[in-house]
């Protein structure tokens, strides 16, 4: 019965904190609402970049490219994020992390190889 108790605590503590999250933000931005200075004015609402008045239409297209190499490197970067706590803590978890982090590095292997195929990492 005490380990039930227990239990119920944690989520307690849970729901406290979510209730907190929630809670907080909501009333910052509505305090916020009520403090701020309200003049609407028609110069407030015009377009603005760094002084100058724009003398084009702001959507330009970009080359894909740019795209792909952004998720290339996050994906990376994500593995060595992975990869460090692993590293850390080998010794404890021994020779089964060894094979499933091997697994894992052989995926992202997998998926540089196949990019690397479609011939998306190549920039010109």
């Amino acid at each position: 019965m005490e380990l039930l108790n227990l239990y119920q605590n944690n989520y307690l503590i849970v729901f406290v904190f979510l209730c907190l999250g929630v809670l907080l933000p909501v009333v910052a931005i509505t305090f916020g609402r009520f403090l701020r200075p309200f003049k609407p004015m028609d110069t407030k609402y015009t377009t603005y970049e760094s002084g100058i008045e724009p003398f084009h239409d702001s959507r330009v297209q970009f080359n894909v490219r740019y795209y792909i190499f952004g998720l290339m490197f996050v994906i990376f970067d994500v593995e060595t994020v992975f990869l460090y706590p692993w590293a850390v803590a080998y010794e404890k978890l021994g020779i089964f992390a060894l094979i499933e982090m091997l697994i894992f590095v052989f995926m992202l292997v997998i998926g540089l190889v196949y990019a690397w195929k479609k011939k998306v990492l190549k920039w010109i």
